[in-house]
């Protein structure tokens, strides 16, 4: 006996047209802020007492943890930065992590007018010259290690000398734009 197949003839493939990738958004500085804005990074102040006078500015781009033997941080600082050549002189450098009760502070310390950002602020000098903010959650002690440059921006390496921390504070961040505090419980 012969068995004899046929397949069923085939539905006429259609195919649809290959769909072009999006195009990509031009990565300009804007762009690049508003997607950077949702990650939320911590707030510091480096400072020094140097010139005679209190310096300081105010940095979200502070990374702990760089390096634990020797102990070092980062930051990033702009090239256009008029505090950075005054602070990067002098012996040593405090970083102030700041808190989510020092909020009001912070535009001040951000400020354009160099010498009124430390007007009734509580700081602490060291006799190297670190300056940092008084009731901060987390102060370093820190010295320049190293810089390198990245793009409009150095790299800055500080090796630190001390820390002074207080318990139960909690952070401020930097997120989508605003200063904002941590709400979830900490620790």
């Amino acid at each position: 006996m012969t068995v004899t197949a046929e397949a069923a003839p085939a539905e006429p493939h259609t195919r649809t047209a290959p769909q072009s990738p999006p195009v990509p958004e031009a990565l300009t500085p804007d762009v690049l802020r508003e997607a950077f804005s949702h990650f939320p990074q911590g707030v510091v102040l480096i400072g020094a007492h140097t010139g005679g006078a209190p310096q300081g500015l105010v940095a979200s781009t502070f990374t702990v943890g760089v390096s634990l033997e020797p102990p070092l941080v980062s930051v990033a600082v702009q090239h256009s930065s008029s505090t950075w050549p005054l602070l990067r002189t002098a012996g040593q450098l405090g970083v102030s992590l700041l808190g989510s009760d020092q909020s009001a502070i912070v535009r001040q310390l951000a400020a354009k007018d160099r010498a009124r950002r430390f007007e009734g602020i509580g700081t602490a000098v060291h006799p190297a010259g670190a300056l940092t903010i008084a009731d901060s959650p987390v102060a370093l002690r820190t010295r320049l290690y190293d810089e390198v440059r990245a793009g409009d921006h150095d790299i800055v390496l500080l090796e630190v000398l001390g820390i002074e921390a207080r318990a139960g504070a909690s952070p401020l961040v930097f997120h989508r734009s605003a200063f904002k505090e941590v709400t979830a419980p900490l620790g």
